[in-house]
């Protein structure tokens, strides 16, 4: 019988499953859906649950099951050999906070997600506690962000403790997939691994254990509720008995460790060794390599995390990418293409003309209160053309201003994610990083998780497959689409600019934070 590897992607705004066939060197499945249009009853908009609230940002992890569920039913429908998957990896969304009693029950409704500024208060009582900045990334590895999982913890303990106590597992999204695979409330495996476990600031990467003084910061009790990690290239379990009868897979289907969205886009991009940076266009726009000994950036910019392999994954994350992208394209009521075409009618460098596009906060630079600043336009300059430049040219500014920090010398960039797409995109990242890019062709976490699956379910086979070979068998390279710098000189002056007046901006002299002030305004109206 043949031998199949199933990838599942649990992302922000939808889920994704993708299966491989290693034998055949090809993909045999690929589905996904929509939360906010395949599954309305849960009022999404972009994944998250609707508020009034701009800090929050939350979702229903029920939603995801629902999800899955939906899409094993049309595998099955499809006459797709649900027998012949050997193995599953399941990709997460990193960060989210997913809480469930001893008997499985969830003691939170709502999921925090990655993009909740609502934690930032946390974040700095934990680091008053912890003492400084400095001692928090000694600790852990990176600072505090509302980002990441810690403040979201703490938040809960602060603002609902009756529920946090009846917390017995504090879980990431994947994990809570995991458990569910496994058996969920009827024996379902509670565990996680190093790779998206060193998202969540309590553990430092180079470390086999939690940070007791940071969890008992938070609360006492917190380490009895944290699950074990185990390798990130082992099996976790089998699939539940309730998963093969109700789909047909094998009932020696296995479930391997899984990871963070991120560590298995690093895979899925055939990023697997030093010299390559994947740059992730979605949602967020991520930046990361892969390194064989931890990282740690003394400022905290740069997070500090492993990867699903044993190495480890420097990573940067701006909260702020395709959100612009999308609000002006509809807000003129443009195809991606047009946008393209109308970027042509502007000069690189846009005069001048800058955006900083904190539309929603933003991790990076840390400014969760932050709005957008226009800066170097006349009022007459406002222009369809001219604002189309700025968002794009803005994001990608802000990207590389954080990637700046980061200690590798990329031979070569790496594109996934939906803006990807774009040559303008493509084009403007190789002028700004000064370095080729090339889009990377297919779903980078789904193919991740799925090349993944098959490297840890094989490892100890008389035919083990190695990554290298898996990813050069899968990883499809654009090479059609390969962007050269064209206008690196012209960008080294904007990209000075952009950098210094983004300094300025967040470190003025003043009591009074008009990012902060200005958010909350905003909220009252």
């Amino acid at each position: 019988m043949s031998k199949t590897y199933l990838g599942i992607d649990v992302s922000t705004q939808g889920c994704k499953v993708l299966c491989i066939d290693p034998a055949l060197g090809k993909t045999t499945y690929l589905d996904g859906l929509n939360y906010d249009t395949d599954l309305p009853a849960y009022n999404t908009l972009n994944g998250a649950a609707r508020n009034s609230n701009a800090a929050l940002s939350e979702s229903d992890p029920m939603m995801w099951l629902e999800a899955l569920q939906i899409l094993f039913q049309r595998m099955k429908q499809a006459g797709f050999p649900m027998q012949e998957i050997a193995a599953i990896s399941v990709s997460g969304q990193q960060h989210g906070l997913v809480t469930l009693d001893a008997n499985g029950n969830l003691t939170r409704p709502l999921s925090k997600l990655w993009n909740d500024f609502s934690t930032a208060e946390e974040c700095d009582l934990l680091t008053e506690k912890a003492g400084d900045v400095e001692t928090m990334i000694r600790e852990v590895g990176n600072s505090q962000r509302p980002g990441y999982t810690a403040g979201k913890i703490f938040h809960m303990f602060r603002h609902e403790p009756e529920a946090a106590e009846k917390t017995s597992t504090f879980f990431l999204v994947h994990n809570f997939i995991n458990w569910y695979l496994t058996g969920g409330k009827n024996g379902g495996v509670r565990v996680m691994e190093p790779g998206d476990v060193s998202g969540m600031a309590l553990r430092h990467p180079g470390s086999d254990e939690w940070s007791e003084k940071i969890c008992n910061a938070i609360s006492p009790s917190l380490l009895s509720k944290l699950p074990p990690v185990y390798p990130a290239d082992q099996a976790i379990g089998k699939i539940s008995p309730e998963l093969v009868d109700a789909f047909g897979f094998s009932p020696d289907c296995l479930i391997d460790a899984g990871c963070g969205d991120n560590m298995y886009g690093a895979i899925g991009t055939g990023n697997i060794a030093p010299g390559i940076v994947t740059i992730s266009l979605g949602t967020s726009g991520t930046a990361y390599t892969v390194f064989e000994e931890p990282y740690v950036d003394p400022d905290g910019e740069i997070a500090a995390f492993c990867d699903s392999t044993g190495k480890y994954l420097p990573l940067l994350c701006v909260s702020n990418l395709a959100n612009g992208y999308n609000q002006i394209i509809q807000q003129y009521e443009l195809t991606h293409q047009a946008f393209s075409k109308i970027i042509t009618q502007t000069s690189p460098g846009n005069e001048g003309r800058l955006l900083f596009p904190w539309f929603m906060g933003e991790r990076t630079p840390d400014l969760p209160f932050a709005t957008p600043v226009y800066w170097g336009f006349q009022p007459n300059e406002f222009t369809r053309e001219n604002l189309c430049r700025a968002v794009l040219e803005g994001h990608i500014f802000n990207l590389h201003d954080g990637y700046r920090k980061m200690p590798v010398q990329a031979r070569e960039i790496r594109l996934t994610g939906g803006l990807s797409q774009s040559d303008a995109w493509c084009q403007t990242i190789a002028d700004v990083f000064d370095c080729e890019t090339v889009p990377v062709k297919g779903e980078g976490a789904a193919l991740g998780a799925a090349i993944h699956a098959a490297w840890v379910h094989t490892r100890d086979t008389d035919n083990p497959l190695s990554l290298e070979a898996l990813s050069d068998k899968f990883v499809t390279i654009q090479e059609n689409r390969r962007k050269h710098p064209e206008n690196a000189r012209v960008y080294d002056t904007v990209k000075s600019i952009f950098q210094d007046v983004s300094q300025r901006l967040r470190s003025a002299n003043s009591a009074f934070d008009p990012f902060r002030n200005s958010h909350l305004f905003r909220e009252n109206e």
